[in-house]
């Protein structure tokens, strides 16, 4: 989320934390000790994808530490909606390319396998050819880039999974007191209903705000980024 958290440096504060820790609960106490030694809570907590779930998890057990919470490209919330999610991303990729995508899940569930880091990378290109709508091309510099860490990914995302079939991840939904607001692309393959339902049934003060012509990051899609920061900027104010 660099380019978003460039952007909206330029009128605030921003903090853009790495997140290395090799366990779920790890990632939250990582993520507390950072707004708590750099910045000056209770803070607006924006989180994209993974993230959105971490930022959730976090905001849910240190309720004091998040103002408001925004959810940008979250996956779904209930089990049931992971085969759609499966299928739309399917859908969008040649048979050579979905015989890849299952080959690279396979080894990275594999806690024997090696080169994660390459798998996950060749994972996030297949994953640029499913999750976008029209975006605009990058100018971002690769040499500033964090590499992926599949043994992160691979560490991390059991656990949060097991959550999610679970049900504890949503029902950590009943600890959240702030406004929450959830911003996505109507053409991102993770379902929208999957965020929309389940988080109007368990919070408060929750707003949901879906783009059109947009997939999974909204900050790149040429027809939806502008309306992606106006939307941002005005739940900052």
């Amino acid at each position: 989320m660099a380019p978003v958290a460039r952007r909206l440096a330029s009128e605030r504060g921003v903090l853009e934390p790495i997140q290395m820790e090799m366990s779920l609960q790890g990632q939250v106490n990582e993520l507390r000790e950072v707004l708590e030694t750099y910045g000056d809570p209770p803070v607006t907590l924006i989180g994209f994808s993974w993230g959105a779930w971490l930022s959730f998890i976090t905001t849910a057990r240190h309720p004091n530490l998040v103002r408001k919470l925004i959810l940008v490209g979250s996956g779904p919330f209930r089990e049931e909606y992971v085969p759609q999610l499966h299928e739309t991303r399917m859908s969008r990729l040649s048979r050579e390319e979905r015989a890849e995508w299952e080959a690279i899940t396979e080894a990275l569930a594999d806690p024997e396998g090696e080169k994660k880091d390459t798998l996950i990378t060749r994972l996030g290109v297949l994953a640029s050819k499913t999750d976008t709508y029209d975006p605009v091309p990058s100018d971002a510099d690769a040499s500033n880039r964090v590499g992926a860490r599949g043994d992160v990914f691979q560490a991390v995302w059991a656990r949060a999974a097991a959550m999610r079939r679970s049900g504890e991840l949503l029902a950590l939904g009943g600890q959240i007191r702030c406004p929450v607001v959830a911003i996505h692309g109507d053409y991102d393959p993770h379902p929208a209903e999957g965020v929309e339902k389940p988080l109007t049934a368990v919070l408060d003060h929750f707003h949901f705000v879906l783009l059109e012509a947009c997939g999974h990051k909204p900050w790149i899609e040429r027809g939806a980024r502008d309306r992606f920061f106006a939307v941002v900027e005005r739940e900052l104010r």
